[in-house]
């Protein structure tokens, strides 16, 4: 046997020598391209520093101090007034306080009820739309205009189709159908509440149809066709196969739509204006009025706040029951 000797003027490093040990060194050009996706996302953190955390300290702060319109010029030399704005908002036996318990109980009633009304309106149309036949594309379409009209376009038109004397609802529903022994007053008293619940869920379940659409797209056929089989007709097939496979989608569709319905401001403000009526007093609407017009900026933040400290409560609370609920699901 024979060996073959290194070249002349080389040396072999040992087998177990510290150089050998520690590997190849770890190059300045990686740590750059590991450094790279942060320094990218450092200007929408920036962003989102100051367009929304920095005003929340500030609303936070404003909520610990008597800011009236005396102190509007310089809020920052209004006298602190520690937590008595929230022991006023949530002192339910005085003014302030039961006008804000009555706001909180219409918003709920109202959410619960637009959320519930838009996913099922948003769900069914989506089954409908599964199978395949001449003109889906433009039904489809036509599902969409009302999310993809500006929200203050769409909710002036309702607002001169609620109209008293000219209004296209009460032509319809008074002079076509005759289901009402005279025209109806839909913006303000009682009917304010469904008026204001008839603009939030047309303008809201074509989202609900296009999430669950699409999560519809993710279910294999071959379960509907082995049903099918089976015997299982569409009722049975939409809740053994639809509804499951749909859960993780519907978790999150009815959180962001409880969210964006329970912090709605733009449909009261558009439709009824600065002063909504005590039936439809959505609670964004009555910090509004507390803060400016009222001219009491501090009881407003106060109301903010106990708002945010509610939907943090509520959505931290919906998530963790729905990830218990997966988890036994998996299970």
């Amino acid at each position: 046997m024979t060996t073959t000797a290194p070249p002349a003027g080389t040396r072999s490093a040992p087998e177990h020598s510290p150089a050998a040990a520690r590997g190849p060194r770890r190059r300045p050009g990686r740590i750059r391209r590991i450094g790279l996706p942060y320094l990218l996302l450092l200007p929408a953190l920036l962003l989102e520093l100051l367009v929304h955390l920095v005003p929340m300290v500030i609303g936070i702060t404003m909520s610990f101090k008597e800011l009236t319109q005396f102190y509007i010029r310089d809020w920052g030399t209004a006298p602190w007034s520690g937590i008595d704005n929230y022991r006023l908002s949530v002192d339910f036996h005085g003014a302030v306080g039961e006008a804000l318990l009555h706001s909180f109980l219409v918003t709920v009633v109202f959410t619960l009820l637009s959320v519930g009304l838009c996913w099922l309106i948003g769900t069914t149309a989506a089954l409908f739309m599964q199978d395949a036949f001449r003109g889906r594309g433009l039904l489809r379409a036509v599902f969409l205009v009302p999310y993809a009209l500006p929200v203050y376009a769409a909710v002036i038109t309702w607002a001169f189709m609620f109209q008293h004397d000219n209004g296209l609802v009460n032509h319809v529903l008074h002079d076509q159908l005759h289901l009402t022994g005279e025209p109806s007053f839909w913006l303000i008293g009682d009917n304010s509440f469904y008026a204001l619940l008839t603009v939030s869920v047309w303008k809201g379940w074509p989202f609900a149809f296009l999430i669950v659409m699409a999560g519809l797209q993710n279910i294999p056929k071959e379960l509907y066709e082995a049903a099918a089989l089976d015997g299982a007709g569409m009722l049975q097939q939409v809740r053994r196969i639809t509804l499951p496979s749909l859960r993780p989608v519907n978790q999150v569709l009815v959180l962001v739509l409880f969210l964006w319905t329970f912090n709605d401001f733009n449909t009261p403000y558009v439709l009824f204006g600065k002063s909504a009526p005590e039936a439809a007093d959505l609670i964004s609407i009555h910090i509004y009025q507390s803060s400016f017009v009222t001219w009491n900026f501090g009881t407003g933040s106060a109301m903010s706040v106990l708002l945010l400290l509610f939907l943090l409560v509520v959505t931290g609370g919906y998530l963790l029951v729905t990830s218990r609920g997966r988890k036994a699901a998996d299970v």
